[in-house]
């Protein structure tokens, strides 16, 4: 009894100290993940690496015409072939980019050259903006100035209303520029003479800007500038415009010096001109030297020296004139008829006014019955009175 008691104790003793041993070994050992456990090792994942070879964006033609052109110029390229580029390109867009590329090249610097070749393509491509951009870039230094790029630009200015007074802007740089070379033209005095007269609508407005044309008249005198014909029809008609007609007269004295021919322009500014301002005699001398000369006037010429005539009770020369634009195919409207025709009756000749309609109405083919009905009654409301 005592023997067995023994070995019971003994057996729980050993056993107690393999579940102790077993226990201890288990605390010793490293702690691993089993599939079953609550709290699991994340392990990253490594990056994905880029594809090497992404699918490119698909480009646009104008995108492979620029790529083109960039390649065909080769290092060391000069205005020139810039400009030369440029010349060749269709659409002024493309000519652009292919302009403000090569501007940002190292070592590479436009000139005039290729500052005209590309405001000329901004302007007959329509992109005014652009083209004024590039004025101002002019202006502000950006080349060395050239005769052709200034008058350019002029030009350009000059068929812009509100850049009238820019125009202006540029000439005084020429002036002020000491290169002989970029001096005034005949053609900068061509554009801005021009430019002036679009400006005489009305006769207080045209003696505003008839200072102008006196002061560019002198200094291109002053500068050596020849005039020609052209220009001196500019300046006789800016004249007449405001009925300063010694002025006008006296330019036209001064067409032989210069080896100028006067033109049926000539003529018509000076015949119009004096009879507007009452010098009706004078204006009629002009007229017949012109037509001596084989010279044909605008038919609003013709019409003043008429009704001018009319008005002066000089009714033969009137007919004659009258006559004399209809040979020329013009055809006399209904207030030049009615001026003449009334007057006739007003000087007490309202026979031969009713005799020189019936005439007229065989001559003028352009006459038409309602013209003539309106002539009618209005002799016939004269005779009445």
């Amino acid at each position: 009894m005592i023997l067995h008691q023994l070995t019971m104790r003994i057996t729980l003793r050993t056993s107690l100290l393999s579940i102790l041993r077993a226990s201890l070994y288990s605390s010793l050992r490293p702690i691993s993940a089993s599939p079953d456990s609550s709290s699991k090792t994340v392990i990253p994942k490594p990056p994905i690496a880029p594809n090497p070879n992404p699918t490119p964006r698909t480009r646009t033609p104008l995108e492979k015409q620029f790529e083109s052109w960039i390649q065909k110029l080769q290092p060391g390229f000069t205005p020139s072939d810039v400009a030369e580029a440029l010349r060749a390109q269709s659409d002024p867009d493309l000519a652009l980019d292919i302009f403000r590329w090569t501007a940002q090249q190292r070592g590479y610097k436009h000139n005039d050259v290729s500052y005209l070749t590309m405001i000329e393509i901004a302007v007959s491509g329509k992109r005014y903006r652009v083209a004024e951009t590039l004025v101002e870039e002019v202006i502000a230094g950006a080349c060395p100035a050239s005769l052709p790029l200034y008058n350019s630009m002029i030009k350009f200015c000059c068929g812009r209303k509100f850049l009238f007074n820019r125009a202006f802007d540029i000439y005084k740089k020429m002036l002020k520029c000491e290169d002989s070379e970029v001096k005034p033209s005949l053609e900068t005095y061509t554009l801005l003479l021009n430019s002036l007269l679009r400006k005489f609508s009305r006769l207080n407005v045209s003696y505003v800007y008839l200072h102008a044309v006196r002061s560019l008249t002198r200094q291109m005198k002053a500068y050596g500038v020849i005039p020609d014909t052209f220009i001196l029809n500019m300046i006789m008609k800016a004249y007449s415009k405001c009925l300063e007609m010694d002025e006008a007269i006296r330019v036209f004295h001064e067409m032989g010096l210069y080896g100028c021919e006067p033109n049926s322009y000539t003529y018509s500014y000076l015949a119009k001109g004096l009879c507007e301002k009452g010098r009706v005699n004078q204006g009629l001398e002009f007229f017949r030297e012109m037509r001596q000369k084989g010279l044909v006037p605008k038919g609003g010429t013709y019409v003043v020296l008429v009704c001018s005539l009319a008005l002066e009770r000089k009714f033969e020369d009137a007919i004659e004139i009258l006559y004399d634009m209809l040979r020329n195919s013009m055809s006399p409207d209904f207030l030049t008829y009615k001026t003449l025709l009334e007057e006739l009756c007003r000087d007490g000749r309202g026979d031969d006014a009713f005799d020189l309609l019936q005439e007229m109405r065989k001559k003028d083919s352009f006459m038409n019955e309602k013209t003539y009905s309106a002539l009618l009654n209005a002799l016939h409301f004269l005779r009445q009175d």
